[in-house]
């Protein structure tokens, strides 16, 4: 609407200026009208282009000035007839289409196209335009008016359609994600917890063995990951999926993983398949190179973003010392830089390695 009322007006000015230069060139009050003229609508539209919007005082500087006084200023300067004040009173069309979308309320809109409409009514007279002259001009400055605000609000209907629409297919995707990982719960729970549950029940498998109990104590600790991101999973339900599969895979693998999520948000997809792949990595790292068959994984919601540390107490390395490969640099560093996020090692031969994952960097 600011560049449809900005052209409106440059259209005018225009006419203005080839008016004044053809046959009121000896009119000074002339000249200081149009001076006057793009003076207002550079203050009008500059407002409203470093705002965003038209702003209430600018459009009514400008429906005083250019629309109620400039055609009066032109008669004053010697333009008596009402060919030669056409084009001040052209202007008036441009400023009540600016005061009908600028001016939120009906009555005030109402208001400054009367005054219009009294004021440039007066001047034709003033003139002696003929009644049909008048006539027209004012049908054109409340058809200038009318059009801008029914213009103004098809706009607004529509985008407020459309963000309903956006709104319904944001909720309607975000419903079938949660339904999809629900599904994906129902058959791990089925092919692990359930499976161990019935082979200990039917006497198939023997409490006692050390390979028994270790299988039972990592569905244990995926059935209390699994309670604690319920809780989390309507908010977020891809980045709680995103590193939940890197921790299950890292886990079948015969890693032990204690993993915890709090106040999770939801980031972009592509980010959150990064921080899936990086988290992967890390565990990868853990399985190859720390000696140990235990991490820890935190993933933390912070403000827009999410923190995921990969922590072990293992052997430790020194970072600065690992050659270029595909692990650190490339899987976990190189994932997170392309998606807009950020990573951090730390680590020293014998004290473990922490590795920290952000997003946004």
């Amino acid at each position: 609407m600011v560049l449809a009322t900005g052209l409106y007006r440059v259209s005018h000015l225009v006419v203005g200026v080839l008016a004044v230069a053809q046959h009121q060139r000896g009119s000074a009050l002339s000249w200081v009208g149009l001076a006057v003229a793009l003076a207002s609508s550079g203050y009008v539209f500059g407002a409203a282009r470093a705002g965003g919007w038209f702003g209430v005082r600018p459009p009514l500087a400008d429906l005083l000035l250019v629309g109620c006084a400039l055609p009066f200023a032109v008669y004053a300067g010697g333009a008596h007839r009402a060919a030669d004040l056409s084009w001040s009173m052209l202007l008036g069309g441009s400023s009540s289409a600016v005061c009908a979308v600028a001016f939120g309320r009906g009555a005030a809109v109402a208001a400054a196209v009367a005054a219009l409409t009294v004021t440039h009514a007066a001047g034709y007279a003033l003139a002696g335009a003929e009644i049909a002259v008048i006539a027209a001009h004012l049908n054109a400055l409340v058809s200038s008016a009318v059009l801008a605000r029914v213009f103004w609000w098809y706009l607004r209907r529509q985008g407020r359609q459309l963000d309903a629409a956006t709104e319904q297919a944001v909720r309607a995707e975000a419903e079938r994600a949660r339904y999809a990982e629900r599904m994906a719960h129902h058959r791990a729970l089925h092919d692990t917890v359930l499976a161990t549950l019935t082979a200990l029940a039917c006497g198939r498998a023997d409490p006692g063995d050390p390979a028994v109990r270790e299988r039972c104590a990592r569905e244990a600790a995926y059935l209390r990951r699994l309670v604690q991101q319920h809780a989390e999973e309507d908010a977020a339900p891809g980045t709680a999926a995103a590193v939940e599969q890197a921790v299950r895979s890292a886990e079948c693998l015969g890693l032990r993983v204690t993993a915890q999520y709090r106040d999770l948000v939801e980031i972009p997809a592509p980010a959150a398949a990064a921080l899936g792949s990086a988290v992967t990595e890390a565990l990868n790292n853990v399985l190859r190179h720390a000696g140990t068959g235990h991490a820890y994984v935190t993933v933390t919601g912070t403000g827009g973003g999410v923190e995921v540390t990969v922590v072990d107490r293992g052997t430790g390395f020194d970072p600065q010392a690992v050659e270029k490969g595909l692990g650190l640099r490339s899987s976990i560093h190189g994932r997170m830089r392309e998606a807009g996020g950020a990573a951090e090692v730390d680590s020293a031969p014998g004290e473990g390695t922490r590795v920290e994952l952000r997003w946004p960097a």
